[in-house]
């Protein structure tokens, strides 16, 4: 056989190789890679523009993908929230605002997002907080917290010391005089803590992450990603709170008169007055999140390097976000619950094999998640669910999702609508116990209420007749369901 015949079949053969490999690209599933943070707000966040804290893993999903500047969650409250987008209803629909999965007010027979993707052949796991946990209680005792076990191929919960770790331990929030010791539950509670990353859940939570990826490579995953930090207590390696001494911290803007034009309902439940907090121990906190949020970004980075270790960034849908944005001293308020921007806001980033980096503004909403990913894997979903695809976002990220981002806080009964010029907050559905009304371009920090000044008061109608108009709708979505 001459050498040109040789090197011929040698090239067909590399060719109907190189067809099959391509063939099979076309035929896989895309796997899944859903990663959420607790209590993370933009305003923490370098790719968000934030100058002193540093999230290069976050930041470098940020330029491979798609990042979406005007993402809101549907309740500034951890249950609430992931009951929502992982159902597919909106807190109003179904009437969950508590600590639960959401289960209990869609039924048995209608699928959770996870639970398409179970029902449609792919392995789901959940790796620590997905659905509702306690912080630091469920994660203390390593239990499923408010688990939709039928979600789930697998899953698995990682243990942590939470505030009880070894290192150095402040209480910054109710202890004016620094003469109470540390304590768990939903406090700000600041623990330098000993020893390396393993110590601590979400340092497992990588760790487990980055097996089942390893060990699922083969098929086609559902793999759900839950990170507790920065959720109160700030509890991190000692070394990840050296790039930000507290001294150097600077505060958010505020004034003595901001509350004036603040509604009773609209003063948050926590505050630097009811927290007792001194100017020092404010710097505290925002250094200890600070701390807290470089060492989640440090296990997000763990596992984005597992995927592509395993050659699966090709095959692999990643979306990162968080549950709800938090409070670090604005208006003089911390943590969540609030709809003001810092607490309504959450980062949002959608990594897709094949397309383009890019940044959308447009407004969208974490419900929009469920229908994005099921599209993009071809897989049929109920239409009864309330989100939006952003599918067509990420061909065109100048498309127009939403006019508006719709959100509820306090039992349901405050109400966001979030436009891109406007932020608009009512308390109370038809007895209002106040409201709000902020030009987004001129006062992005939301100072100024306008919302009782005479000249703004076709705003107000206007928002006023948007929001009865939304409760109407997102009420009378899916008549089937059962109101608890």
């Amino acid at each position: 056989m001459k050498f040109q015949d040789i090197f011929c079949i040698i090239l067909i053969g590399v060719f109907f190789q190189q067809r099959s490999i391509s063939q099979d690209d076309e035929i896989r599933k895309p796997n899944v890679l859903f990663i959420i943070a607790d209590d993370l707000t933009t305003t923490a966040i370098s790719s968000y523009g934030n100058k002193v804290s540093k999230t290069p893993n976050i930041d470098n999903l940020a330029t491979e993908g798609t990042m979406y500047t005007a993402a809101y969650c549907q309740y500034p409250v951890c249950g609430p929230s992931r009951a929502s987008f992982l159902t597919g209803y909106y807190p109003s629909a179904t009437q969950t605002y508590g600590y639960v999965s959401g289960r209990e007010n869609i039924g048995e027979t209608r699928e959770t997002w996870p639970q398409l993707f179970k029902n449609n052949g792919y392995f789901t796991a959940r790796v620590s907080k997905i659905y509702h946990m306690g912080v630091p209680g469920d994660i203390e005792l390593g239990s499923n917290g408010k688990d939709d076990e039928a979600s789930w191929t697998e899953r698995y919960n990682s243990i942590g010391p939470e505030w009880k770790a070894p290192g150095e331990g402040e209480l910054v929030q109710n202890n004016p005089d620094y003469s109470k010791p540390i304590r768990g539950g939903n406090v700000m509670t600041i623990v330098k803590a000993n020893g390396g990353d393993l110590i601590h859940s979400d340092g497992k939570t990588a760790e487990k992450a980055s097996e089942l990826i390893r060990e699922h490579k083969n098929e086609p995953f559902f793999l759900a990603v839950g990170f507790v930090r920065p959720h109160v207590p700030f509890v991190a390696p000692k070394d990840d709170f050296e790039p930000y001494p507290f001294n150097e911290i600077e505060l958010p803007y505020n004034f003595k008169e901001d509350w004036e034009d603040i509604p009773k309902k609209g003063i948050n439940y926590v505050t630097s007055e009811n927290a007792q907090m001194n100017h020092e121990q404010k710097q505290k906190a925002v250094a200890a999140y600070y701390a807290s949020v470089r060492y989640m970004d440090r296990q997000v980075g763990k596992v984005l390097r597992t995927l592509k270790e395993q050659g699966l960034e090709q095959h692999t849908i990643v979306v990162f976000t968080s549950d709800h944005g938090f409070h670090l001293g604005e208006h003089e308020f911390w943590m969540k619950v609030s709809v003001k921007e810092e607490s309504a806001k959450v980062p949002l980033i959608i990594k897709v094999p094949g397309k383009e980096p890019a940044v959308c503004n447009s407004l969208v909403e974490l419900l929009d998640l469920y229908p994005t990913v099921a599209e993009l894997a071809d897989l049929d979903y109920s239409k009864h669910i309330q989100g939006k695809s952003l599918v067509k976002t990420l061909d065109n990220p100048a498309y127009k999702v939403r006019d508006m981002a719709f959100s509820v806080t306090q039992d349901g009964k405050t109400f966001l609508l979030r436009s891109k010029d406007w932020a608009y907050i009512q308390y109370g559905k038809d007895n209002i116990q106040g409201i709000e009304l902020f030009d987004m371009k001129k006062d992005p920090k939301q100072f100024t209420n306008l919302a009782l000044l005479p000249e703004y008061a076709r705003k107000v109608a206007y928002f006023q007749k948007k929001l009865k108009q939304k409760l109407k709708k997102v009420q009378d979505n899916d008549l089937e369901i059962t109101y608890n």
